[in-house]
């Protein structure tokens, strides 16, 4: 079995960011992503720290945004516009979920789509689609990276995607399809769930539930990523796919950890430098 190691393809990647930014640097431009963040949730305060991390790390200028949990939706709108308009800002991210108070979509449709390095406005979704992808969500984006720099081809093969949701199902059918594959999505109201996956040449796990897919769910030979991150009792983390019984089943497969998620990061850094390249051309 081959292994997708995420993290060893987001470390090469990580050091060609860094020359990348000093280059901008030298042009006047140094790339800046803005992290808004509204509440004190404890996941959310770990990503958003893991984010920051990684634009200092490569030279990046970058500024988190704490807002309180009260914080209202016009008043976040505002903020929004306020970075809109900062032609200094090449990126803003808003750390979701947000309270319940605040229309996520509300928010997610007032980010300008040329700053929106999570690739989820509306216009962005929609160039996806059109096959004319501008900025893209960072998992899909990182999956189909991992997948190229391991050489696998989706062209013609079975995808079988398992999660529907806007960041990582929907937007990484579009990728899949836009690449020449089969796509299949699939959820939790699928029949027949697990003998619709045993069919895939690819499948992609993001269902949530640990250890789901076993030999009984996984073609022989398929390619496999997890996209689960599930904590378990003794806190350690886990994938949705059974690691250690399809170690000799699969062809490849990444890993939890250390699979899909350096990737996420790494992707949203890469789109915020490639918006700051805009802005040199621009002047």
């Amino acid at each position: 079995m081959e292994l997708l190691d995420g993290r060893a393809l987001a470390n090469e990647l990580t050091h060609a960011q860094q020359t990348a930014v000093k280059t901008l640097k030298v042009q006047g431009v140094t790339p800046k992503l803005v992290v808004i963040m509204v509440g004190d949730d404890p996941a959310s305060a770990i990503y958003t720290q893991s984010k920051q991390k990684r634009a200092t790390k490569i030279g990046m200028a970058s500024e988190l945004k704490r807002l309180s949990a009260e914080t209202t939706e016009a008043e976040l709108l505002a903020l929004v516009k306020t970075l809109n308009d900062d032609r200094t800002v090449d990126g803003i991210l808003v750390q979701l979920p947000l309270p319940k108070q605040i229309n996520e979509d509300h928010v997610i449709q007032a980010i300008d789509a040329k700053k929106d390095v999570d690739g989820f406005s509306p216009v962005n979704i929609g160039q996806l689609w059109l096959n004319q992808p501008g900025l893209v969500a960072c998992t899909p984006n990182g999956i189909m990276r991992l997948l190229a720099a391991h050489k696998i081809d989706v062209a013609g093969k079975n995808v079988v995607i398992v999660g529907r949701s806007n960041i990582v199902g929907r937007p990484l059918a579009a990728l899949m399809l836009n690449a020449n594959a089969t796509v299949t999505i699939a959820h939790s109201r699928t029949a027949n769930l697990k003998a619709l996956t045993k069919t895939a040449d690819i499948l992609v796990a993001a269902i949530g539930k640990p250890h789901f897919f076993g030999v009984d769910a996984v073609k022989e030979g398929a390619v496999v990523i997890d996209v689960g991150i599930n904590r378990l009792e003794d806190g350690s983390v886990t994938g949705d796919v059974d690691f250690e019984a399809l170690q000799t089943h699969v062809s490849a497969m990444t890993p939890v950890p250390r699979g899909v998620g350096p990737m996420t990061i790494t992707m949203l850094m890469e789109q915020t430098i490639e918006i700051a390249k805009e802005r040199v051309k621009r002047g």
